[in-house]
């Protein structure tokens, strides 16, 4: 099956009331645990790249592994650039076949973000690729965690329902990132662990008052660092504080009931490799081939991603619908 279009996912997510499951890739053992485990669970699924996994994987490499990925299965698959940081890196990937990109000029003063996200749009819409811009800004790392360049929120600025509204009539962005609360990372609060249902709610009604429809809302930060996960790192060997806390998934559930249609996922893949391959030293320490961690580091993120879209997205079954 040739790739598929985020368009197509959301329209049919929107109508089903599930989410869309954007899983960040930036190696082989990655794809192959996400593909398979939303293959076996028959869910669609959006592969993301960031600016920092193409560094790190070479683009090349990762569009073959993609390649692959499609060859084997049959289930829809989306590729997505996340938090595209420059038009250039937006037109790179569009020419490269990516089938969604999104354009990160949620740091930016609000006339400035519409005219970057503009920019991005007219090329991409002129090569049958679709654009996510974002409003507001995350509490947390911003654009990819850890990469050189992003800055660091600390309070976050929620978006605003209004200026959501104008953002998406005069960028003409087919879907939208918004901040309630969500953060990048595995420390997303300090406090209680709540997204701001609120602000999600006020913000899917001011597009819709609008008459922009049933509009495509995207939650990035959307991980919910699983508490056995941290336990389980630290038991052998890591430190990772106590105060390490995500997004509650009942949460998540209840802003998929509301409209919001793609999930980003990251920080939960990377504490499922990371508890598996420090269980497989823990319990074989001479061991020095990486086939015998990387593999049941690949069967635990495949598991985590089965989880997440049986039942917290509720994908699983739609792939064919």
């Amino acid at each position: 099956m040739p790739l598929t279009h985020t368009r197509d996912l959301f329209t049919k997510a929107l109508k089903g009331k599930y989410a869309l499951g954007a899983f960040n890739v930036n190696n082989m053992e990655l794809i192959q645990a996400i593909v398979e485990a939303c293959e076996e669970e028959k869910a669609p699924v959006i592969l993301q790249i960031s600016k920092g996994a193409r560094q790190y994987a070479n683009p090349v490499y990762l569009k073959k592994l993609i390649e692959a990925a499609i060859s084997v299965t049959n289930i829809p698959i989306a590729v997505h650039l996340d938090h595209g940081d420059t038009v250039e890196l937006c037109r790179q990937c569009i020419d490269e076949g990516f089938t969604s990109v999104m354009i990160d000029g949620s740091h930016l003063p609000f006339e400035k973000n519409v005219e970057v996200c503009k920019r991005v749009v007219d090329y991409a819409h002129k090569h049958n690729c679709v654009v996510e811009g974002e409003l507001g800004q995350l509490v947390g790392a911003q654009f990819d965690e850890g990469e050189h360049g992003g800055s660091f929120s600390k309070g976050g600025v929620y978006t605003h329902p209004d200026e959501a509204v104008e953002f998406v009539r005069q960028t003409g962005v087919d879907s939208l990132a918004i901040a309630i609360g969500n953060s990048h990372g595995a420390y997303k609060f300090k406090g209680a662990q709540h997204l701001n249902l609120d602000r999600l709610t006020a913000i899917k009604k001011a597009l819709m008052d609008a008459s922009l429809g049933d509009y495509p809302l995207v939650l990035h930060g959307a991980s919910s660092v699983p508490r056995e996960l941290v336990e389980e790192i630290n038991r052998t060997g890591g430190k990772l504080g106590e105060d390490a806390a995500g997004v509650p998934e009942a949460d998540i559930e209840i802003a998929r009931r509301t409209g919001v249609t793609k999930v980003n996922i990251d920080t939960d893949l990377r504490l499922a490799m990371t508890a598996g391959i420090r269980k497989a030293f823990l319990d074989n320490p001479k061991e020095f081939d990486p086939r015998k961690y990387l593999g049941p580091a690949r069967v635990r993120v495949k598991e985590l991603v089965r989880h997440k879209v049986r039942n917290v997205l509720c994908c699983a079954g739609q792939a064919f619908d």
